[in-house]
């Protein structure tokens, strides 16, 4: 709860950290999932395709998430280094957690590295190392998560650690039609993405050739 708090102040989404805690409090709701269970039962259908190959797949795409989630989190060191004057060193963080904190992985190895050279990339998904690791396995990420989807099974982690790497790697996001929305609501201006300044528009007077 206190990361997520510090992540809202220092504007750093963590979503993956963010939903952890969410479903720690979903899981507290027993007596209404069962509820629900029954209301909107669903049956679970079998798997069809090759076992083997699904949990090696699944392996992947696990392994992916932890790199997006490690991506969140040290961003989060990163900002609250700078904000609050701690002067992190990333690279030792690595390593401290490597040798024995209850979430030393492999891929610490990778982390330690890519802070090494100074200075560090600003998210850890900019390492090119990292990089190719997430590159060689996100469609197995991808795959999983619509596999869940259509079965039924909540994997609501591995949902939004993809949604955190398409995110990030995307250079357009659809906060332009928030601001729209908020320009609508209470005038708020927007800015546009084929013009530079800042733009307000009379909604209701303007054409809505879609409607």
């Amino acid at each position: 709860m206190w990361t997520s708090q510090s992540a809202m102040e220092l504007q750093v989404p963590i979503p993956t950290i963010d939903l952890a805690v969410a479903m720690r409090d979903l899981s507290v709701l027993a007596p209404e999932r069962l509820r629900a269970g029954a209301l909107y039962g669903r049956p679970i259908p079998r798997l069809n395709g090759d076992r083997p190959t699904v949990v090696a797949q699944l392996g992947r795409a696990l392994a992916t998430a932890i790199i997006t989630t490690f991506a969140q989190g040290l961003a989060l060191l990163a900002a609250a280094s700078v904000k609050y004057q701690y002067d992190f060193d990333l690279a030792a963080v690595g390593r401290l957690w490597r040798g024995g904190c209850i979430i030393r992985a492999a891929v610490l190895a990778d982390i330690c590295a890519a802070w090494r050279a100074q200075p560090g990339p600003a998210n850890l998904l900019l390492d090119a190392t990292v990089a190719r690791k997430v590159m060689a396995q996100q469609e197995d990420l991808r795959q999983i998560v619509c596999l869940a989807a259509g079965a039924g099974v909540p994997a609501p982690g591995l949902m939004v650690s993809l949604g955190y790497l398409d995110s990030f790697r995307s250079a357009w996001l659809p906060a332009n039609l928030i601001q729209a929305q908020r320009d609508y609501f209470g005038s708020h201006t927007y800015e546009r993405i084929d013009a530079k300044g800042v733009f307000h528009t009379q909604w209701a007077e303007a054409q809505q050739p879609w409607s």
